[in-house]
């Protein structure tokens, strides 16, 4: 196992276009870290930058205490698992694992184990004269992953692994993958576009934005407390709701929406009486019903339910904009219903209306 750094790495193509840019990241031996972000952002560049897919225009990469920039991809001691499974539909699963151990000379016997190891952790046991035609298309992502297992490599690179599975399959195998990682304990870079993949998944969370890393922390540190608005839109399902809001004294009002700040009273200083802020709040956060002191207030009027079961997502207006909560199916809210929302105060996230940066710890 070891480590990956990216020690302010750029690729640029032409003079325009920097697909990656000034990226500087340590991933620590044996951690799981998913690179995330909208396509177009720079992930799958970067990754493949380390498998050395890709020429670096800028910077140093480096595996464990070694720069790897003009190491071939074949000595990088690293394995890539694909969005597609890439599999070669002549060969049988074994033969499919096997192939690169054969043409790096690996002794037959030490083949034989590591192909049979990897059919057993993956349960391809039953699978392994099969072609890839037989497979389904879980059972193809696990042939996939196997081909790098048998590597024994110090490093996993996987580029959106799942993206060409059904959600059911997609969960399951998402969960595979996890178990997979706990019991190799080898470290990974992994890309995503899914935020949800990111945060079940990763021990910790690059978020990306037009080559620009964004955050990287846990899934918890940018679900609640995320650097900027981009990551808070971006991390959490449904995304967050956003409003321009106004500090008049101790109160912090949108519209009809009002907070009497009381001991939070720093969030008014921070800016001053008269200023405007950007205010967050998540789906999951707003409750309906009164909650006195300490929480933002905000009246609405609901015009969908979209009922989920155990909770219902609604879609209302509150002056002119669109909130969207996530509550209790037993709350019974109907279409064209006049209800109240309250987000309490240690929910509400508040941003600089110009640089999009968190104002609060």
């Amino acid at each position: 196992m070891a480590t990956v750094t990216f020690d302010h790495l750029y690729k640029r193509y032409g003079t325009e276009v920097i697909a990656v840019n000034d990226l500087s990241l340590e991933i620590a031996d044996g951690e799981f870290l998913v690179l995330v972000g909208p396509s177009g952002c720079g992930k799958t560049t970067a990754l493949r930058c380390v498998a050395g897919l890709e020429e670096i225009s800028e910077g140093n990469i480096l595996i464990g205490d070694r720069v790897v920039n003009e190491v071939a991809p074949k000595d990088r001691d690293i394995a890539m698992v694909f969005q597609s499974y890439a599999l070669y539909p002549h060969m049988t699963v074994y033969d499919n694992m096997a192939f690169g151990l054969k043409l790096r000379k690996t002794p037959k016997a030490d083949i034989d184990r590591r192909v049979r190891a990897a059919g057993d952790i993956l349960d391809l046991a039953p699978y392994l004269d099969r072609k890839p035609k037989a497979l389904s298309g879980g059972q193809r992502q696990r042939v996939a992953l196997g081909r790098a297992i048998v590597r024994e490599p110090a490093v996993f690179l996987m580029d959106e692994p799942l993206s060409n599975l059904d959600a059911k399959l997609r969960v399951q195998t998402r969960a595979e993958i996890s178990r997979l990682r706990h019991r190799l304990g080898t470290t990974t870079v992994y890309v995503t576009h899914d935020q949800i993949e990111a945060m079940t998944m990763g021990d910790r969370i690059a978020v990306m934005k037009d080559g620009l890393l964004q955050q990287a922390g846990t899934p918890a540190e940018l679900y609640d407390h995320p650097t900027n608005v981009f990551v808070a839109g971006f991390i959490g399902s449904p995304s967050m709701n956003f409003a321009t809001a106004q500090v008049e004294g101790n109160t912090l009002r949108f519209g009809t929406a009002s907070a009497a700040l009381g001991g939070a009273a720093e969030f008014a200083s921070r800016r001053g009486s008269g200023s405007e802020l950007v205010v967050g709040f998540r789906p999951e956060h707003l409750e309906i019903g009164e909650a006195g002191d300490g929480a933002l207030h905000i009246p609405a009027s609901v015009d969908v339910v979209e009922y989920l079961g155990n909770d219902e997502l609604l879609h209302a207006q509150a002056d002119g904009r669109e909130i969207v909560a996530l509550v209790d199916a037993s709350k019974r809210v109907q279409v064209g219903d006049s209800i109240e929302f309250t987000v309490p105060l240690d929910k509400v996230h508040l941003f600089d209306p110009t640089t999009e940066q968190r104002l609060t710890s």
